[in-house]
């Protein structure tokens, strides 16, 4: 009996420090990038100078779920359960306004970078959920 926990127990820790190393360049990446748009924003007056025109509130909407997405992953170094909610609800959100705004089939390898960026960010998400659920059912074989 202890020997199939103690393997449960190796397996579910070498899923967590695969989501968190899968997660950690995401983090970096999209802290690199607030920064940058943060510093153009604040030394220009416009967050990104090479926007051709004017974008609406909505076209906005999934970069900014995304990012909050990308926060999931790093609460989800602490807090497994809350950190992968938040990943997978706000990548859900935001594959159904990119779905709404350009199908699959519109223009396919340039649309199908959003989708696999998408799927990149959540899986580490998954895996933390699989690991809480994992860790949290210890005792049950």
């Amino acid at each position: 009996m202890t020997k199939s926990n103690d393997s449960r127990n190796r397996v579910t820790k070498r899923m967590r420090w695969i989501a968190r190393i899968w997660s950690l360049p995401i983090i970096v990446y999209a802290l690199i990038m607030f920064c940058g748009y943060t510093w153009s924003w604040v030394t220009t007056g416009v967050a990104d100078p090479h926007e051709t025109g004017d974008s609406t509130f909505i076209e906005a909407l999934p970069p900014i779920f995304m990012f909050v997405s990308v926060l999931g992953l790093g609460i989800a170094w602490r807090w497994e359960r809350l950190g992968g909610v938040i990943t997978i609800i706000f990548q859900i959100a935001a594959l159904l306004f990119i779905l709404i705004q350009s199908p699959i089939t519109y223009d396919f390898p340039r649309s199908a970078v959003p989708y696999l960026m998408s799927m990149i960010v959540t899986i580490p998400g998954i895996l933390f959920l699989v690991c809480w659920r994992r860790s949290r059912t210890k005792g049950n074989p």
